[in-house]
Order: C-alpha cells, then structure tokens, then sequence
C-alpha cells in the first residue's frame, strides 16, 4: 500500500435515509417521519435548526458551515451552531448519521447510524498506548458498496465506506495500540485516529488494557 496524502479530517451530520421531515400540523411546528423510529415533533424549531434539518435531509454537511436567517433578518454566526443545535440534535440522534470524511474528495471513509434509540453519537479519544481489538461477535458483512459492522446489542451499526476503513479494521482483529497501528497504515495519522474513535464509540472494540514493556 502506498502512503496517502494528508488531509482535514471531516465531521459530517446528515439524517437517515427513512427519516422526512415535514410542517406539522400546529402552526410553526415540525415533524421527521421515520419508518423504524417512528415520529418525533419539534415545536417553534430556530431558523438555524431548521435548516440544519432542511441540509441534513439532503446529505451529510458540516454543522458549523450551516448558517439562517432568523426573522429579524440578522443573520447567525458560528457560535449560534454551537449554542442552538446541541439540545435538539441530541434528542434527535437515533435519526442521525454521522460520517467521517477527510477532504481528499473521494467520498466519506464510514458512517454510523443507530439501531435502537440511545445516547448520543459521541466519538471517543483513544489512548495512543492502549490495547484495543474488536469486540468477540462483531460481524463484518459485504454490502452493496462496501461492508457493515454489526453486534449483537450494540446501539450503532457501522457502515465502512472505503478501504483505507477496512484497513483499520482489519488490523483490529488482534489487540494493537492505536500509535502501533498509525505507524503500520498509510495513513495520515490524524484519520487512523479518527476512524478508531468512531469504531470506539460504536461499541465495536474492547479495551485490551495496557501494552506491557518489553524485557531484554
């Protein structure tokens, strides 16, 4: 394999396939419709969570590139993503799709969607010299464009969407340490990294404990 380019490692947000969204039947109110979750109603949604859901339901974006105009006509900055969103995402996160993508525009690298509601999707930092492997039962499936990742109990299943994410993967069948694994992949580090985090907050690995020194 040889090394891959650098690139910024991007955090994408997008609505399940199932999921529309549509007026409700009160007067400034909205609905997303799933077909495995059911509905769930948002009364006197913000502008900017409005289109938040409006650019989710297209695809993946990045939140901090969504931007409204509320009725005053003054218009949303960056820190209005950060204090506006949150609540309502967070309630909404068994209809959400998150995706890890870097910009070396060949598409997304995985993505994880739930199959039951739970917390929110949450990626973990991984201690760079702690053992990891995949968790006893994991399934890894061929699907039509790539594999899925699934466990018995687990609230996410894992969509891999390229090979340098089966890399990854594929070296979790052993316990390994993340900086282990950053050195054996050609990948810049910061996506190794970030495909573990993913993985990690899926429920996919289990801690193996620390790497245990060597002894001449």
């Amino acid at each position: 394999m040889s090394q891959v380019t650098a690139g910024r490692v991007l955090h994408l947000w997008s609505l399940r396939e199932d999921v529309v969204v549509e007026p409700g039947p009160r007067a400034d109110e909205l609905v997303l419709h799933s077909r495995r979750f059911g509905p769930e109603r948002i009364d006197r949604p913000d502008p900017l969570v409005r289109e938040a859901l409006r650019r989710m339901e297209l695809g993946p974006v990045l939140l901090t590139n969504v931007t409204a105009r509320p009725p005053d006509g003054a218009r949303y900055e960056g820190h209005g993503t950060r204090l506006v969103l949150p609540t309502v995402l967070n309630r909404l996160s068994h209809l959400i799709v998150r995706t890890l993508s870097w910009d070396d525009l060949r598409g997304p690298l995985l993505s994880v969607a739930s199959v039951r509601q739970a917390g929110a999707f949450v990626p973990v930092a991984v201690s760079a010299r702690r053992l990891i492997r995949l968790m006893s039962g994991v399934r890894l499936t061929l699907a039509e464009a790539g594999f899925t990742l699934d466990l018995v109990g687990a609230a996410y299943q894992v969509r891999l969407h390229r090979p340098e994410a089966v890399w990854v993967v594929g070296l979790l069948a052993w316990p390994v340490t993340p900086s282990d694994m950053t050195s054996a992949l050609p990948l810049p580090p910061d996506v190794t990294r970030a495909v573990l985090s993913y993985l990690v907050a899926a429920g996919m690995t289990e801690d193996c404990g620390p790497r245990r020194a060597a002894h001449g």
